[in-house]
């Protein structure tokens, strides 16, 4: 799930990514979750998602305004997730697709 809010006294676009545990696929035991994608350079372990009590996953950025940003979820470094609450998905080069996010913009 993501949530967008334009924040004028910083013109930056705060954007929250959750992943409640029963979007991702059955089976796993979920170790740790990594926010994969171009607001960090695709870095497998720059962005951990913290664990809520009410068993999902969930992390805070702050991104520029009126941008698409690509991004996955990375699960124990090995199984990657997508958010099905996505703005949109565009293909990527390894035959899966890429979530979108698209930031509010003033």
């Amino acid at each position: 799930m993501l949530s967008r809010k334009y924040l004028k006294s910083r013109k930056v676009s705060k954007v929250i990514f959750e992943v409640p545990s029963d979007e991702l696929p059955a089976g796993i035991q979920v170790e740790n979750i990594h926010l994969v994608g171009d607001f960090n350079d695709w870095n497998t372990t720059a962005t951990p998602m913290k664990r809520l009590k009410k068993d999902s996953y969930k992390t805070t950025l702050d991104l520029d305004p009126g941008q698409e940003y690509r991004f996955r979820y990375l699960v124990n470094g090995e199984q990657w997730c997508n958010d099905w609450h996505a703005d949109a998905y565009i293909p990527n080069e390894l035959g899966n697709d890429n979530c979108v996010v698209l930031t509010p913009a003033e």
